[in-house]
């Protein structure tokens, strides 16, 4: 994959829950993060359960319907004619994105429960019929000089900088409590959206990973520490190997995952690789005096230096190191620790 910015590398999977009929999450990518192709990701989790027996129609719509509203959002930021544009196109995140995304979700479902209803669902008012289709939402859109991320429910954006820190900058203040969550279903569900702006003046400094996960992943964990060193060893693994050296890796590790919170499991990631350094002239050494007369040996000692500061070994940032412990994973009361791991707890980063 091209390497130079503003390209980036990316991945998207999702694994069925265990003893699940159908697997209620839906994710997208689209674009490569240039002004006129903004990169788009989205995943939605569709609630699943016997209230909402067609929420995977309703994450489905949920994803594309914010693929194409972001699209439209992501290339007016290329119209810079205009004084102010960018307050404008704020404000617009913050509310007339989300309002719009919402109300035509809405449309679609109540559209599509008009052209299949079943006569075992007689519902004649919106309010219960927007309920079949209830799902959650998190959408995020990079060009080269923007970040904007949109979330509504549950699940997690999570973002590790140029320095390595991990945050989650959409999560809520408060914590929801059990399986209640916001919803694309709630009549006035645009007021719940959280929003994340972010503009990139340098973008040598725009984020180096960004994913996107539905709450199957982050439940797998007992803290939301174990969480959040799980997306930093990803971080790490990615630097060392590349998106794709790890395809096979991922579905493995969100296979587990789905194990431990029985619940389905999607991650959606874009990693931007490490800038290719321009070539620097080599520093000139200082003038010297001649020197005088030496032993044939005295410059030997300098033919191992590299003089530009690359090394065959990696950097100690780079290092492989071990994936965190099992220990971090959701365990039960009467399962154990040991020294022991198998193969597949030994490759989740």
């Amino acid at each position: 994959m091209v390497s130079a910015p503003p390209d980036w590398e990316t991945f998207q999977k999702s694994i069925q829950g265990v003893n699940k009929p159908r697997n209620q999450d839906r994710c997208l990518i689209r674009g490569i993060g240039t002004a006129k192709d903004p990169l788009i990701l989205t995943v939605a989790d569709g609630h699943g359960s016997a209230s909402y027996p067609r929420s995977h129609i309703g994450a489905q719509y949920a994803t594309e319907l914010f693929a194409n509203r972001a699209y439209e959002f992501a290339t007016s930021v290329a119209d810079r004619d205009r004084p102010g544009w960018r307050g404008r196109l704020h404000d617009y995140a913050r509310i007339g994105l989300p309002e719009r995304l919402v109300r035509d979700w809405q449309h679609e479902v109540l559209g599509h429960w008009m052209r299949n209803r079943t006569p075992d669902e007689d519902l004649d008012t919106p309010g219960p019929i927007l309920r079949l289709y209830g799902a959650t939402l998190i959408g995020a859109v990079l060009t080269p000089d923007l970040f904007v991320a949109w979330q509504l429910g549950d699940g997690e954006l999570t973002v590790v900088d140029i320095d390595g820190r991990v945050s989650m900058p959409l999560a809520p203040e408060v914590v929801e409590l059990g399986d209640e969550t916001a919803s694309l279903c709630t009549r006035q569900a645009w007021q719940l959206v959280r929003v994340h702006w972010e503009p990139l003046p340098d973008p040598a400094r725009a984020p180096r990973l960004v994913t996107l996960s539905t709450d199957g992943l982050s439940k797998s964990f007992v803290e939301v520490e174990g969480f959040v060193e799980f997306a930093a060893g990803l971080h790490r693994r990615l630097t060392e190997r590349g998106v794709d050296g790890l395809t096979d890796q991922i579905p493995r590790w969100l296979a587990e995952a789905s194990r431990h919170s029985g619940d389905d499991t999607t991650l959606v990631l874009a990693r931007r690789p490490e800038e290719a350094k321009a070539a620097e002239p080599e520093q000139q050494p200082e003038p010297e005096p001649e020197p005088e007369p030496e032993p044939a040996d005295a410059e030997a000692g300098s033919s191992g230096e590299t003089g530009d500061g690359t090394t065959a070994e990696p950097s100690a940032g780079i290092t492989p190191e071990p994936p965190p412990e099992t220990a971090t994973a959701r365990t039960t009361p009467d399962e154990t620790t040991t020294d022991e791991t198998t193969t597949d707890d030994k490759e989740r980063p």
